[in-house]
């Protein structure tokens, strides 16, 4: 298997356990990553606050770059707000050719184009259907026997585009966290927002969102999720959640790849569980 690889910047900065556990992850379960050359920021969600145009030009332009190549391969995207970016200017430059030629027509100063057509996936999808359970079988060396792990998606994996879970009850996680040994634990909030960027503007307003999947998650020892920015909030938080409600709410906040990688062997240091700001020591007692 061989994919386009593009990281965005979170995975350069604040989520680079993300970036270094689904790379070590990917590797030995035998895919083949390409990481776009010269890849650039996707907008995140500043841009369109500044530029339609430039909202659909900066992701569009690392599509081009992949497309330039004339390799066959799917765009790999761990992120999920830069999935839904890149996701977003492919369909809209396929639905409205007047788009596309004024997005064209910048992309042109770089001698780039793009023509549209490119399957953009997330990370999770692709460990879910392209791998799967089956795909870790043989894989797994230290079970996570015992372990409760709540499956945390977000919005922006799912939402619009919800072409590989159900976006209002999502379960794509589920096999895989029960075939690395763990038992998945029950919950209804693995499609809520956890605040987002509300975190820097209305604090208040985001941590009220934070609290209520902390809260939900009481008695598990860990969540887990594919996306920078649910991971930061849920991670760096708690203490202001359980202020909020008075109560302990710490538990530990990992990335899907970082559970994996310590299932299959590779290591605390190869996923980088250091960097997390929240991992208990029980849970760190209970992974070895």
């Amino acid at each position: 298997m061989k994919y386009f690889y593009y990281p965005g910047c979170s995975l350069e900065g604040t989520a680079m356990e993300y970036d270094h556990a689904a790379r070590a992850v990917l590797a030995a379960l035998g895919v083949e990553l390409m990481e776009v050359k010269d890849w650039t920021c996707c907008g995140a969600s500043a841009a369109d606050a500044i530029s339609h145009l430039l909202s659909m030009v900066l992701p569009a332009r690392n599509l081009a770059l992949a497309e330039q190549t004339n390799s066959q391969a799917d765009f790999l995207i761990p992120c999920s707000a830069c999935y839904l970016n890149l996701r977003k200017v492919d369909d809209h430059l396929q639905r409205d050719h007047n788009l596309a030629a004024r997005i064209n027509s910048v992309l042109g100063e770089e001698g780039l184009t793009y023509h549209g057509g490119m399957k953009v996936r997330h990370l999770l999808d692709v460990l879910a259907n392209d791998i799967g359970a089956e795909g870790l079988q043989g894989k797994v060396t230290k079970p996570l026997t015992g372990l409760r792990i709540v499956p945390y998606y977000g919005c922006q994996a799912l939402r619009p585009y919800g072409t590989f879970d159900d976006p209002e009850q999502p379960r794509s996680m589920e096999a895989l966290i029960t075939a690395l040994g763990a038992e998945v634990f029950p919950w209804t909030m693995g499609a809520k927002c956890c605040g987002a960027g509300l975190m820097t503007t209305k604090k208040p307003v985001a941590l009220q969102a934070a609290s209520e999947l902390l809260m939900a998650a009481r008695g598990a020892d860990a969540i887990v999720t594919v996306c920078p920015m649910c991971q930061m909030n849920l991670d760096s938080f708690q203490k202001g959640a359980t202020r909020l409600r008075g109560e302990d709410l710490s538990i530990s906040v990992l990335y899907l790849p970082q559970l994996m990688g310590l299932a299959m062997g590779l290591g605390r240091e190869t996923v980088k569980l250091n960097q997390n700001m929240a991992v208990t020591a029980a849970f760190r007692a209970r992974v070895g």
